[in-house]
């Protein structure tokens, strides 16, 4: 058996041949693996040239696997769910699960509540995974994630609301003391507008004044929603959030919405998984926790 082991190729080059076979596409394959489109073709390259055989024909626009990587392709996926399985068998207490979040989302609302997820759930091993990109459920082991925007996100999905978008204008009790309370646009104007990557301020000002932004304000422009809070909360200026992101901040007094006004949005944070979850239990379980988190905030 030893010596039959040694002769095995490597599991890098087994696990980049399965995702190949999957997507029939190096550079897809890459992306999944999280390394370049030229490791792949190596490790391909390699393995073929252990084993002898032709895996894949290379086509003017893609790959198309040769019958004997077809059938060393469905051996080698049954082999590596084997794997998974075993490890997953050393921890039988533990349940996994990653969630799928903007950024924004997991600084400003997810994170300062994490620590009320771990006291609760000390057996479900949360991951969060904090990214502009789209994450794929299968291909990237996520979960369930929270999806700016407005449904549908995609076929074989539920959606469900989890955070609606309600745009307030806030600033730190300073610097309203240093500058006052403005009343109108004008007054509103004697302060540093600070923007995030949504650029809502045109659209709020129309809808709270009935007028176009006219005249010159002063800006300072960000590419992240958290750091333009931060700067609000360091008193550099005024910033459009959505309450449910800085409700924590009015509550402590850290910061103070500036006018009553709000800007009802038709996008929202949304809940999204896929309707076959691969642990439905502890699945449910953090579902339910992210709705009484949300309900909380509402309340």
């Amino acid at each position: 058996m030893s010596d039959a082991l040694s002769s095995l190729p490597s599991l890098n080059a087994l696990r980049a041949f399965e995702v190949a076979a999957r997507h029939l596409n190096f550079r897809l394959a890459a992306d999944e693996l999280g390394v370049t489109q030229a490791a792949v073709a190596q490790q391909i390259r390699g393995l073929e040239t252990s084993l002898g055989v032709k895996l894949f024909d290379r086509l003017p626009r893609g790959l198309a696997l040769t019958d004997g990587g077809l059938r060393y392709g469905a051996s080698i996926r049954r082999a590596l769910e084997l794997i998974v399985e075993a490890t997953h068998a050393l921890r039988p207490d533990t349940a996994h699960l990653t969630v799928s979040v903007p950024p924004s989302f997991a600084s400003r609302w997810l994170i300062p509540r994490i620590a009320l997820f771990t006291e609760a759930y000390p057996d479900i091993d949360l991951r969060v995974l904090a990214t502009e990109r789209l994450s794929r459920f299968h291909t990237d082991g996520v979960d369930v994630a929270v999806r700016y925007g407005r449904p549908p996100f995609g076929p074989g999905l539920n959606t469900e609301l989890l955070v609606a978008q309600s745009i307030i204008v806030v600033g730190s009790p300073a610097l309203l003391d240093k500058l006052g309370q403005p009343a109108d646009l004008a007054q509103l104007q004697r302060y540093l507008w600070l923007h995030d990557g949504h650029n809502l301020w045109p659209q709020f000002i129309a809808h709270v004044f009935a007028q176009p932004l006219q005249g010159a304000a002063k800006n300072l422009r960000f590419n992240s929603t958290s750091l333009a809070v931060d700067a609000a909360l360091a008193g550099q200026g005024l910033a459009l959030v959505t309450r449910a992101f800085i409700q924590d901040d009015l509550d402590a007094g850290r910061l103070v919405q500036v006018l009553e006004q709000s800007l009802p949005m038709d996008t929202g944070f949304y809940l999204v998984w896929p309707r076959h979850a691969r642990e439905p239990a502890t699945l449910l379980t953090v579902l339910a926790w992210l709705r009484e988190q949300a309900r909380a905030i509402r309340q």
